[in-house]
């Protein structure tokens, strides 16, 4: 993986908008919090552009990302939020100059496409809270990702209390990849699918049918993502929705049956995804330890 520097105090970060639209009333909460962290924020001109349920057309989308890509004295992009867009736009992006100056994308669930295409790409990003998901006081989630950004150390320990099915115990070291079950599903067969192999995966989903994270899964599998990985992470599976003749599984049951003839460690429960407060920073594309000691309790951190 390619390196990105820390952010230190008086760097510029910006704000984008690669999906749903967004207000600057919205925004208020992050740009305060951003600056109290001593760093400068740019709000780029069209941010808060309107074309039904998206920030702008897809070109205007695109271009503002372009721009800030391209943009040397940004150091790191925050998307505002996610919702559906960012694929729309990611085969009209050129990174060719974000190789030469590049810097940290943050986000999670439809920013997946973009931490996926990154990593084809060899660069890290960061899977965390988002700029719609900040509050006026500090949270468990923002202190995560201000610790993240500013190369501050990683080491996330966590129970697994509400999930149907225990842990499977073991350790792995590996490259971490992943966010989003949905966005890594859409991907499958695109030249945004990321390699997975000898990896721990990333996983969370939100507001899904249970038999489509069967689907999800299945494809997953078949597309030879679930194979040869070192460990799984399972971050939130957050409201999800069954019908009327129950599917008979939970969403945690559905990931182990997927998984069942493989040995690798699988942790569950994870402070990742769609947890408000609770959605914790990991930088993906950098190599992690993670120990499933018991049937509850897990840990991933840089070795």
């Amino acid at each position: 993986m390619k390196p990105i520097e820390p952010l230190k105090k008086g760097d510029t970060v910006a704000l984008a908008a690669t999906a749903r639209k967004v207000s600057p009333e919205e925004m208020v909460p992050a740009i305060e919090r951003l600056r109290a962290w001593g760093l400068n924020v740019l709000v780029p001109e069209g941010l808060y552009a309107e074309e039904h349920q998206f920030a702008g057309s897809d070109l205007h989308r695109a271009a503002l990302l372009q721009g800030l890509l391209d943009d040397p004295k940004v150091k790191a992009i925050l998307c505002c939020r996610g919702g559906y867009g960012t694929v729309r736009i990611i085969d009209r992006l050129d990174f060719s100059h974000f190789a030469e100056h590049p810097k940290w994308i943050v986000g999670y669930s439809d920013v997946t496409v973009l931490h996926s295409h990154l990593h084809t790409l060899d660069f890290p990003t960061i899977h965390g809270t988002m700029p719609i998901n900040f509050s006026p006081a500090e949270s468990a989630a923002t202190e995560s990702l201000r610790r993240v950004l500013f190369g501050e150390k990683v080491d996330v320990s966590w129970q697994a209390e509400t999930s149907s099915v225990p842990n499977r115990e073991g350790t792995a070291e590996g490259v971490t990849v992943g966010g989003n079950l949905s966005i890594l599903y859409s991907l499958c067969g695109s030249r945004s699918q990321i390699d997975t192999h000898g990896k721990i995966l990333l996983v969370e989903d939100l507001d899904e049918y249970l038999y489509h994270i069967d689907r999800m899964m299945q494809c997953l599998k078949r597309a030879g993502m679930l194979e040869g990985l070192a460990g799984l992470v399972v971050g939130g599976m957050t409201d999800m929705h069954d019908n009327t003749v129950p599917f008979g599984h939970t969403a945690e049951q559905i990931v182990m049956e997927a998984v069942a003839e493989y040995n690798f460690p699988v942790a569950f429960d994870a402070p990742f995804g769609h947890l408000g407060d609770s959605n914790l920073a990991l930088t993906l594309g950098r190599k992690m330890r993670l120990e499933v000691s018991n049937s509850k309790k897990s840990r991933i951190f840089a070795p």
